[in-house]
């Protein structure tokens, strides 16, 4: 019920910090012209309070612009504030300084822990009690989701209990919510709080329905999570799920008398490092693109998938739907060639003085951003060594290893040991570790420090005496190369390296896709922007620039590689992300157009 009148719940997830701030009102606007009414989003502790006690929720954070402007367009939200949201993000979206407590338990009644989410929702839910639709002149949040997905972690009996409490103490008044999947559902029911349920087949809604209906009888049903399709990893597939089969599902659901939240109506990207992974028999990191293959795309764009829900939807609404907006433009820009570079050994005069340890340091642990550790990005250790033989230790997650500037290898989950060549009088030995994602969902999340975990090894002693760098890649990491500390691009640079070059726009900036032939691994700056991370071993092949982030005029472009530099760097205006098929609006009367991934 709401407002006394019976209610449909038809929603969409869009995550506002996985979309440019001025796509926003575009996504929301498409939802609303699919015949849906409700939004519901996440809210990712980690990137709101990167460091303790110093709260973020501007720009592309801005929680309460986000959910005010689904108001002015006339959609609900529903909000699912965690304080673990999984959301195929970096730890499921706690902050990495929990780690710090080497005791530290997540998703419990831990001290150490509810000290932290305290603090938290203090601050958050300050900002959102406001947005609720009972409180005063009533804003468009109509339930609260109590954490996520915890009957399949279940280690702490008092932990949910404790998560609804704190919702309620700070003012949360709306109808709560659990939402968990057919493995953990039975473990994850709070008294008093609406379970729903995560799922993908009509076979799963089948054996579902029958379970919520015998724990809470005649209440209301919901699929909080009907997936419309799934993430992908790097070295995997990319998954795609038929729109007819997308179809039938959510018909099926409705039909059964349930509400339906699409899990994704719109994906966005993992901009920067803010992707996760997952790690149950080997350790997977995920791609950049959250696509998701949703019902849009990665850059807006209308798929098979929207036209039959709007269709659908639109035949049971009752009213005819908004028109759907046009799609945003695209461009193919000019290929560019970088002419400056620095390599990562000629940067590490202008980093300051690196920390020194007897030890090495774990990621997160690091004294650096005031006492907060680091949290994304890169670390690189350094020490002397004077003899060759087998080198081993716990990377985690990647560490390419370098004996002077000459790489020899790499470590990893599956490569624990390497054999260091034989070596005259001191010799500089380098380990390069990227943090590729800490897990974000699974039993394993307490175990999720990054960088060199405990000592390293040579023939089975440990080495001492370490310089390490934290390579965090944040905009003021950049400031401290200025141009005249760049050299003119060698034939044959040392690698890694930093690539400098320039895209001159002379339009209106639109929306492109960054291909990079021939280059293997590492991460893409534009204008400050972290644009996130590209690796050939696919299946991400391209990454989504959107065209807000440029600008008229000179537009500057740092690409980080590992090991191997491309001839150029290209633009396209479609991703290669293997979707069977696109969608373009050639005039909203009913026409449209399927295009295949190469024509369009």
């Amino acid at each position: 019920m709401l407002e006394d009148s019976t209610f449909w719940i038809f929603g969409g997830s869009v995550h506002y910090f996985r979309v440019p701030r001025e796509y926003w009102k575009d996504r929301l606007l498409k939802m609303k012209a699919c015949g849906l009414n409700t939004l519901t989003t996440y809210v990712p502790w980690n990137l709101h309070e990167p460091e303790r006690g110093k709260f973020d929720f501007s720009g592309n954070l801005d929680l309460e612009a986000f959910v005010l402007m689904a108001a002015e367009i006339g959609l609900w939200v529903i909000l699912r504030p965690g304080p673990y949201i999984c959301s195929e993000m970096d730890l499921g979206g706690l902050p990495s300084w929990l780690l710090q407590d080497p005791g530290m338990r997540l998703r419990t009644t831990y001290k150490g822990f509810t000290e932290a989410v305290d603090l938290y929702f203090d601050h958050l839910m300050s900002r959102v009690v406001p947005l609720q639709v009972q409180y005063k002149r009533g804003g468009p949040i109509i339930a609260v989701q109590v954490e996520n997905e915890y009957g399949s972690y279940n280690k702490d009996p008092a932990y949910m209990p404790y998560v609804k409490k704190a919702l309620e103490d700070r003012g949360i008044v709306e109808l709560l919510l659990t939402s968990d999947n057919k493995d953990g559902l039975s473990k994850g029911i709070v008294q008093g709080v609406l379970a729903t349920i995560n799922l993908q087949s009509t076979h799963e809604l089948q054996l579902l329905t029958t379970f919520l209906f015998n724990i809470q009888g005649t209440q209301p049903k919901m699929v909080m999570e009907y997936w419309t399709g799934w993430f992908d990893s790097w070295g995997g597939p990319h998954n795609i799920l038929d729109s007819s089969e997308v179809l039938k599902t959510v018909s099926a659901i409705v039909d059964a008398g349930s509400s339906i939240n699409l899990y994704m109506f719109h994906g966005g990207t993992n901009f920067g490092f803010m992707n996760g992974a997952m790690h149950f028999h080997d350790y997977k990191s995920d791609v950049t693109s959250y696509d998701y293959d949703a019902v849009l795309t990665e850059a807006g764009d209308y798929t098979a998938k929207y036209m039959k829900l709007r269709d659908f939807f639109g035949s049971i609404s009752g009213i005819p739907l908004p028109p759907p907006p046009d799609l945003l433009p695209k461009m193919s820009y000019e290929p560019i060639t970088p002419v400056l570079y620095l390599s990562l050994w000629d940067a590490l005069k202008y980093m300051g003085e690196p920390i020194k340890s007897e030890k090495p340091i774990n990621m997160e642990n690091l004294p650096v951003n005031g006492g907060n550790g680091q949290s994304f990005g890169y670390i690189l250790y350094e020490t002397s060594i004077t003899a060759s033989g087998i080198l081993s230790g716990r990377v985690r997650d990647r560490g390419q290893v370098f004996v002077n500037t000459v790489s020899i290898g790499f470590l990893d989950y599956k490569t624990t040991e390497i054999a260091v060549p034989r070596i005259q009088g001191y010799t500089m030995l380098r380990i390069l570790v990227e943090n590729r994602g800490r897990v974000n969902y699974g039993e394993n999340i307490d175990d999720q420090r990054k960088g060199l975990i405990g000592n390293l090894y040579l023939n089975d002693s440990p080495l001492k005496k370490f310089r390490i760098y934290s390579l965090d890649m944040k905009k003021s990491f950049f400031q401290r190369f200025g141009l005249d500390k760049w050299s003119s691009l060698p034939e044959t640079p040392t690698l890694p390296a930093f690539f400098l070059g320039s895209l001159s726009i002379s339009s209106t900036p639109c929306d492109t896709f960054l291909k990079l032939e021939g280059w293997e691994k590492g991460v893409v700056f534009i204008n400050g922007q972290n644009l996130g991370r590209y690796w050939n071993i696919g299946p991400q092949k391209t990454l989504y620039l959107p065209g807000p982030w440029l600008s008229s005029g000179i537009n500057q472009v740092i690409i980080f590689e590992e090991t191997m530099v491309g001839p150029a760097l290209q633009f396209t205006e479609t991703p290669h992300l293997g979707r069977n098929q696109y969608i373009k609006v050639t005039a909203w009367a009913g026409d449209t157009e399927i295009l295949s991934p190469a024509s369009s």
